[in-house]
């Protein structure tokens, strides 16, 4: 390749393989590298240019091989969750339908507000040899393609007609991806002909460059009004939600509630703020939540918000709260700040509690308000010891938690995300260390389990190697994404896997029924098209897949596998199964918003339906 003193030939591909091998963040005064490397699945759209360029940089750039575009998304956003979106990976896929495949971990991630870049192939800009294999031809508009389906799920987009372009294009997807506020996946395609051409690039683009994640300052005024209405309070709340860890600042939160004896409730993404013990913890709070954080949310007065979308499952379609609850949203994207017309102190979490604990001096929770959080809490958690407890009713995801919670170092990292054992997990589980969760519960996304879990242990394996990742899943998304038992095998990063099988999708059947409907395709029994009913050996399956495997028919034999796994040294499942219908968590939730036929002729679903709207002058109407 040609050089001179100022410039570089090398074609596109070439050039963004550079670049990314180029970029290092600042980590806890430690320079390490931005990108931790990529996922990848080769065909006709980017093997040959893109393919090429990656493979001279295996060292600086590891490529995982992915059995599937989608699971490879999955274990990318799990990647970033895991570094708390200061590093993040690539994905590349061929044109079409492999492109197509990641919309799913797109959109996953864009809701979790996680970094992740997709390089993606894309059909020729000359046109030349149109239609090609594999492009969707619009007769109105030859430029629009698969790849513009992604504009609706990325915080980034492009499409590259120009190797100069991505001097700009890159900066700022980078940028996008390194925002507090708009932090969210980049996408960039990449037109087959154009990957491979070349361009005289400056060589000051390739140099080394440090990244520094920024902390933006509250706005004093904001900062004020904000104490002054804290101070008022006669039943102060805080809602910790995933922001928190993501600012670093658990240890400002923890220092804030220690001086004011604030109570602190739990959002999903929160979980894992404050440890279990921690006497200012109440709990999660919401439809999947605790009766202490409930009980409370609905009489406090003003509520501190700090670092948290107020998803619904958070605010209980929003009837978790008082109707002149005053509510205080600390975030560093305005967008959530100003959520149900809060008081918004827009900036970072980390600096602003720190302002707020500063400002705040002399102000205390009044001491009664405190002791009933405390009260409710400690009632919650004589019934999760109950509700976990082995042998309290058939095996159960409750038991099956409480086990692996009673066995697991405290800094395992536990993965879950959709069907009914995010609830589960959220609710019984006991925060053992800090930032250990991950449930996924942003697009509570089937699949995520297992390659979101491998995703994690690639993370997990360059910081804490000797630790584990756990990961619970239920038969329906085992079934649904499981090829990354595989992955993890050939990578040798070792997942615990629980399989913990009830027949179906079990959850939403119970969903099914609680609105009066009949138990109809959700479940494999009750599903009228499925004529010859046959179990799934799930141990034969992951044997099959290379990893070490038992079936075990209680909670008590999974503790016991549990030790074994957790002695291996390659990936483990556990398969149990579990009751579809009894030993669900049946406390700790709030209303939630479900679409319910205003007219039936089945009373069971119009009584359902009376029952459900009747809760509904609850709801604070986005006020």
């Amino acid at each position: 390749m040609a050089q001179t003193s100022d410039t570089i030939t090398l074609t596109t591909a070439q050039a963004i393989v550079r670049y990314l091998a180029a970029q290092f963040i600042e980590i806890d005064g430690k320079k390490t590298r931005l990108c931790g490397g990529g996922f990848g699945i080769f065909g006709h759209g980017n093997v040959t240019c893109l393919g090429e360029a990656l493979y001279d940089h295996q060292a600086e750039l590891p490529l995982y091989r992915g059995q599937n575009e989608q699971g490879m998304g999955f274990a990318a956003a799990a990647y970033a969750k895991y570094h708390l979106r200061r590093r993040f990976m690539f994905c590349t896929a061929s044109a079409g339908p492999g492109t197509a495949n990641l919309l799913t971990a797109s959109a996953l991630a864009h809701a979790n507000r996680l970094p992740m870049l997709m390089l993606c192939g894309d059909t020729f800009i000359t046109r030349l040899p149109d239609p090609v294999l594999q492009q969707l031809e619009h007769f109105g508009d030859p430029t629009f393609g698969v790849n513009d389906a992604f504009k609706a799920v990325t915080r980034f987009w492009d499409r590259i007609t120009h190797p100069a372009q991505i001097i700009q294009s890159l900066q700022a997807a980078l940028n996008t991806m390194l925002d507090p506020a708009d932090c969210g996946p980049a996408f960039i395609g990449l037109p087959q002909d154009v990957q491979g051409w070349s361009y005289d690039y400056p060589v000051s683009f390739f140099e080394e460059h440090v990244h520094r994640i920024r902390r933006q300052a509250a706005d004093v005024d904001e900062i004020a009004s904000a104490v002054g209405l804290l101070k008022t309070a006669k039943r102060p709340m805080i809602i910790a939600g995933g922001g928190v860890q993501y600012s670093g600042a658990v240890a400002e939160l923890t220092t804030f509630v220690e001086a004011t004896g604030i109570p602190v409730v739990e959002t999903i993404a929160g979980r894992a703020n404050l440890l279990d013990t921690h006497p200012l913890n109440i709990g999660p709070l919401g439809v999947t939540g605790s009766d202490s954080a409930n009980a409370i949310a609905e009489k406090a007065d003003v509520i501190l918000a700090v670092g948290t979308r107020l998803q619904d499952f958070t605010t209980g379609s929003w009837t978790a709260f008082a109707q002149d609850a005053k509510i205080i949203g600390l975030n560093a994207a305005r967008h959530d700040a100003a959520k149900h017309m809060s008081l918004t102190v827009v900036g970072d979490a980390k600096l602003g509690l720190a302002v707020l604990r500063s400002d705040m001096k002399g102000y205390a929770s009044p001491a009664d308000w405190t002791k009933l959080a405390q009260t409710k809490r400690a009632k919650w958690a004589n019934y999760v010891t109950e509700n976990t407890r082995i042998g309290n009713g058939p095996p159960s995801y409750a038991q099956a938690i409480g086990a692996v919670n009673a066995l697991c170092d405290p800094r395992d990292r536990v993965v879950a995300a959709a069907g009914g054992l995010p609830a589960e997990v959220t609710a019984n589980w006991r925060t053992l260390d800090i930032g250990t969760v991950d449930v996924e519960f942003g697009f509570s996304c089937m699949g995520y389990e297992i390659a979101g879990g491998w995703g994690a242990r690639i993370a997990q394996s360059e910081l804490e190697p000797e630790k584990d990742t756990i990961v619970f899943t239920g038969d329906g998304s085992y079934l649904l994404m499981n090829s990354d038992i595989y992955s993890s095998v050939l990578t040798q990063k070792k997942l615990i896997i629980l399989v913990l099988d009830n027949g179906g999708f079990a959850v939403i059947n119970k969903l099914q029924s609680n609105m009066g409907g009949e138990s109809f395709n959700n479940l494999f029994a009750d599903t009228p098209t499925a004529t010859h009913q046959v179990g799934v050996d799930f141990e034969a399956h992951a044997r099959s897949l290379g990893a070490m495997a038992e079936t075990v028919t209680s909670p008590a034999g999974l503790a016991d596998a549990l030790a074994r796994a957790k002695a291996a040294d390659q990936t483990y499942i556990i398969s149990m199964k579990v009751d579809a219908y009894d030993g669900w968590t049946t406390e700790g939730h709030t209303w939630w918003e479900v679409g319910t036929p205003h007219i039936s002729d089945k009373p069971k679903i119009t009584a359902a339906h009376e029952e459900v709207e009747s809760a509904r002058a609850r709801q604070r109407k986005g006020v």
